[in-house]
């Protein structure tokens, strides 16, 4: 594998910083992370950012196919200039921005569900786990590479700072485990911090199913968007449209004290509540 830098410097091109570019230098890491995988031969992978192919390339020896999603159209000859230079004939490049890309569509045309894998942007990764969650019915599972800092945000546990929107709306669909830290110093341009790599499966049966998923994330939303405030306080000045006493009267009968904030709120009692205050409009529409 020729180095990051090379090759961009033999292409007359330059890390951007704007797409949050790094790329992984050290070969040895980019199999572990296949190899802690464990890819079974005849996966479809679905590549999230495969920059100069150092992860695409181990993969594609590794499963049945890849789809490599690449934003970036000045890296795709090099990316394709690699894969052929190691015979290499399992890969569709896909040259767009992953947010747009209609999984469904993809997900329709290759007949089964994808693992989804890559080294994400840190100023796209949130925006990228909601896509997936949106879109689990097209995923068993992802191994995604983040800043560590937002890879304990996501993982995290009640109670503590960390525990925030991210971490329910994921814990509510889906299992999170750690499969190894990454340091800064096999990434070129070289980031400020290290990276985890988390492995994410998505259930095929909720544990604590939402009446309606869409209203679920909402509440979620509005109470860690007041996160100081309680969760009196933040849902109701929240764009729920709920007023002071529906809120209190859904937190009476969910059990939950209005004093508490949202990080002390388990992903059951979030699904309590949502449900109570769903079905209390129900109840309010059907009798305008």
């Amino acid at each position: 594998m020729l180095s990051p830098k090379r090759l961009l410097n033999t292409s007359d091109l330059r890390a951007k910083k704007a797409l949050g570019q790094n790329f992984l230098t050290d070969l040895s890491t980019a199999m572990m992370i296949v190899e802690k995988s464990r890819l079974d031969p005849e996966a479809i992978v679905l590549e999230i950012g495969a920059g100069l192919g150092a992860l695409t390339i181990p993969m594609a020896k590794t499963v049945r196919h890849v789809y490599a999603v690449e934003k970036d159209s000045s890296l795709v000859p090099v990316l394709e200039n690699q894969l052929n230079s190691f015979h290499i004939t399992n890969v569709t490049i896909l040259n767009q921005n992953i947010l747009n890309l209609n999984l469904q569509e993809l997900f329709e045309k290759s007949g089964e569900k994808f693992i989804v894998m890559g080294n994400l942007p840190y100023n796209i990764s949130s925006q990228v786990l909601v896509y997936l969650i949106q879109n689990r019915h097209c995923v068993t599972q992802a191994i995604l590479m983040f800043q560590k800092e937002l890879a304990e945000r996501i993982s995290a546990s009640p109670g503590g700072k960390d525990y925030g929107r991210l971490s329910v709306m994921l814990q509510y669909c889906a299992s999170v485990k750690h499969l190894m830290e990454i340091k800064a110093t096999v990434f070129f341009p070289r980031p400020k911090v290290d990276s985890s790599v988390i492995e994410v499966r998505f259930h095929d049966q909720l544990l604590f199913p939402a009446s309606d998923e869409k209203f679920l994330f909402d509440v979620i939303k509005a109470a860690f968007g007041k996160r100081r405030k309680t969760l009196k306080n933040a849902l109701t000045q929240s764009q729920l449209s709920l007023k002071s006493q529906e809120v209190l009267t859904g937190l009476e009968i969910s059990g939950i004290d209005p004093y508490r904030r949202a990080e002390t709120l388990s992903v059951e009692e979030f699904v309590h509540l949502s449900n109570t205050f769903f079905l209390s409009k129900k109840k309010t529409i059907a009798h305008v």
